[in-house]
């Protein structure tokens, strides 16, 4: 019996491989069909107006995006970030008629008619809102991703109670979950913002 040798063997499977590349394609059976290949159709989208930042902005969006998709995706408001995307973290904090809200988990469709606020909403211009040069003196921000949301939490609080305690605060912000557990810098942040001088301490 001839030993085989790799390079024989080699050039044998070779022989075949090219062998079975001329083959013609199988054939169908005229009672087979290929499967539709055309693309699916579009959601059916829907008609809105949302009041963003005092501006209000026509869309056509699909029933099925939520707030934060709408505001990232489509107004480019990027400041409102998506952390969990299940409700859970609170970094896509927004605020809704003055109330907060977790903007994953709220349908932008449910949204027309309601006064949306966003972090970008906070600043006039060049010059920050007080709550956010607080935020800035006392070291709140660390990797930054919860941030915006704090400051939505915290623009809610100060909106209803001018003047909050520091178990206010907390309790208020609770639904802002922080990464680098910054809890403390956040919480005297809106104490100092709260007494309109924050010190440099």
């Amino acid at each position: 019996m001839k030993p085989i040798s790799r390079r024989s063997f080699i050039q044998a499977t070779g022989v075949g491989v090219a062998g079975t590349t001329a083959l013609p394609p199988l054939q169908l059976f005229p009672s087979q069909s290929r499967p539709d290949e055309s693309a699916p159709e579009r959601a059916p989208l829907t008609s809105v107006e949302l009041k963003v930042n005092g501006k209000s902005h026509r869309l056509q969006i699909e029933d099925r995006w939520t707030l934060v998709e709408v505001l990232r995706d489509h107004l480019g408001l990027m400041g409102t970030k998506v952390g969990c995307d299940r409700g859970e973290c609170g970094a896509c904090t927004i605020l809704m008629n003055g109330k907060p809200i977790y903007s994953c988990s709220y349908l932008a469709v449910w949204a027309e008619g309601a006064e949306i606020t966003t972090v970008e909403g906070l600043a006039v211009g060049e010059q920050l809102d007080p709550l956010q040069q607080a935020f800035i003196e006392h070291d709140g921000p660390q990797c930054g991703f919860c941030t915006s949301g704090q400051l939505m939490a915290a623009r809610s609080l100060l909106q209803r109670h001018p003047n909050p305690n520091r178990e206010q605060v907390r309790q208020a912000m609770a639904g802002v979950l922080c990464r680098c557990s910054n809890y403390n810098r956040y919480v005297e942040s809106v104490l100092a913002a709260a007494k309109g001088a924050p010190d440099h301490g």
